[in-house]
């Protein structure tokens, strides 16, 4: 398979006043070219720390203490995001040029006192040797592309003009205006309601199969994952339990954690009953032991005993 990522053996730690904490603990995953891979585990399992590591946003007290992320654009040769220098001029093309990141919150990204049109245009002045002219015109035809309707007038206006969904459209123009070759997005429909969350999915997935960029989605959400994804990495508590395409991992979770996870999810219960949660599924013992990740013959990755792993694995 053709992998635009390929993590190995991540490690991230924070210094904290009480000692220091394991934010990563041994992350492996690939991310397939042109295709659309799903992190998913609870808060705090490191999802978004993984996501900040390809960008290479791990700022002090957290240090990437080991491992590799080789990333492979279409055109020029592989390299390793974690091994350059801070100052290396590959970094700053990197960030936003071929990889860009959707946040959560799009007020964290949009500044409040530039306008909409200022904004995305400065994305492509920062990345591509360009007039301001050809940069308007560009910003201009992609907030168009993402939804954003009177656009001569919306230009002109100001993030805080515009609805918490019209302003993940604008971020995620910005980040596609360039066409980066990576998408990564953190929990980009976490703050909104639910039925600009399937527009803005919707668009997401639309785009992704127009500008044939590879994603990598960060959600604790599975019913977005069960729209969205194409290949799933399962994570607790900095480390992957499970790796596998979304019908394996969805339909038959091989993992005690993923079966928990998808028995937690919020449905209807009847009269008495409580619902499921994953303390009331997984005991400790299931997912607290760190066992390595085993390739098995259907091509899923699973973190078992070796006893508990079915016939046809290979060792990862």
């Amino acid at each position: 398979m053709d992998n635009i990522l390929q993590v190995r053996d991540l490690a991230v730690d924070f210094t904290t006043d009480i000692g220091i904490t394991k934010a990563l603990n041994g992350v492996s995953f690939d991310v397939p070219r042109g295709q659309v891979t799903a992190i998913v585990g609870e808060s705090g399992s490191g999802k978004s720390v993984t996501a900040n590591c390809v960008m290479r946003l791990i700022q002090p007290p957290g240090r990437i203490v080991s491992g590799s992320i080789q990333f492979s654009p279409s055109q020029g040769s592989p390299f390793d995001i974690v091994s350059l220098a801070d100052k290396d001029p590959r970094l700053h093309e990197l960030r936003g040029g071929l990889i860009s990141m959707v946040f959560q919150e799009p007020m964290t990204a949009l500044s409040p006192v530039y306008t909409i049109g200022n904004q995305v245009a400065e994305a492509i002045l920062c990345h591509r040797d360009v007039g301001k002219a050809v940069a308007w015109q560009e910003a201009t035809e992609m907030l168009i592309r993402v939804g954003i309707e009177d656009i001569e007038r919306r230009m002109f206006m100001y993030p805080f003009e515009f609805s918490g969904g019209m302003r993940q459209r604008v971020v995620i123009a910005m980040a596609l205006v360039c066409n980066p070759e990576v998408l990564i997005c953190d929990e980009p429909t976490t703050a909104l309601d639910v039925t600009i969350q399937a527009e803005v999915l919707t668009l997401i997935r639309d785009l992704q199969h127009e500008l044939g960029n590879s994603v990598l989605f960060i959600t604790h959400d599975l019913g977005v994952v069960a729209q969205l994804a194409d290949y799933v990495v399962v994570m607790y508590q900095g480390r992957v339990l499970e790796i596998g395409t979304v019908r394996q991992v969805l339909k038959t979770p091989m993992h005690p954690y993923t079966q928990g996870l998808l028995q937690a999810i919020p449905g209807l219960a009847r009269a008495g009953e409580r619902l499921a949660t994953i303390e009331s599924v997984v005991g400790d013992a299931d997912i607290t032991t760190p066992y390595p990740l085993v390739k098995l013959a259907d091509g899923r990755q699973v973190s078992l005993p070796p006893q508990s792993t079915p016939g046809g694995q290979e060792s990862e």
